[in-house]
């Protein structure tokens, strides 16, 4: 389960509130792999595997914001994927550009899925200013392309100065470089980035990327066939529920 922790310092807000929702996450998955069909589902039908996955208490994370720039796919779509990730996070890179593009093919194209980022930037200044830099692009309707620059292969390693931001920014086809820095650095930005993080913590998020599928969790970037599996499982579920 490849997914990249943050050193001991960034680790130590944690302790604040990671107990609050943990046990629920938990206590969710527990009871869904304890009933969880043997052989993915192999001679199981619909109904039967969906009656193995109850509703999450989780499920409600889920923003479901129409006008949210940082999610992509019908806010009404029966599944959502929560991601929290850091843009320095060389795990989160390698589901942006090897997992996500299929599953917005397969699944948000459709209908089925809608995926939601959340900003969780836990290693340090950098990743901090990333985030809101995300942010401050998705403003001007631009944050996935932004998303894109940031976590391009030959990104990697660069870092996030202000200078590059901007860089990355123009790459992705901002308008307003201006309004962005100013955005970037806005407390609408910090606020957000902090809303984000502070739900992560909550929930008991460790490491990045992490995720939510109707609730359930999913860690590290795993191979895109954990992925389809989860998310089919979780649209069979929503459509049995009516």
């Amino acid at each position: 389960m490849p997914s990249d922790r943050p050193s001991a310092p960034s680790r130590a807000p944690l302790a604040i509130g990671a107990g609050v929702l943990a046990a629920a996450v938990l206590l969710g998955w527990a009871s869904y792999t304890a009933t969880k069909p043997e052989g993915s589902g192999a001679g199981t039908s619909a109904a039967a595997a969906a009656e193995t996955r109850p509703r999450s208490a989780l499920e409600s994370v889920a923003r479901r914001d129409a006008d949210d720039p940082l999610a992509v796919g019908r806010h009404d779509a029966p599944v959502v994927l929560v991601e929290y990730a850091d843009f320095q996070c060389g795990y989160c890179g390698v589901f942006a550009r090897d997992t996500e593009p299929e599953l917005v093919r397969r699944y948000v194209e459709d209908g089925t899925l809608r995926i939601e980022f959340r900003n969780f930037p836990i290693f340090g200044e950098e990743s901090e200013a990333a985030a809101r830099a995300a942010w401050a692009a998705g403003r001007q309707g631009r944050f996935w392309e932004f998303h894109a620059a940031a976590y391009a292969e030959d990104a990697a390693g660069e870092g996030f100065t202000a200078d590059r931001l901007r860089a990355l920014a123009e790459e992705a086809g901002v308008a307003d470089l201006d309004r962005f820095a100013r955005d970037m650095d806005g407390d609408k930005a910090r606020g957000a980035v902090a809303r984000d993080r502070a739900e992560g913590y909550k929930l008991g998020v460790a490491s990045t990327p992490s995720f939510l599928v109707n609730g359930y969790p999913v860690s590290g970037a795993q191979p895109l066939a954990v992925f389809a599996d989860e998310v089919e499982e979780a649209a069979r579920a929503a459509k049995d529920r009516g």
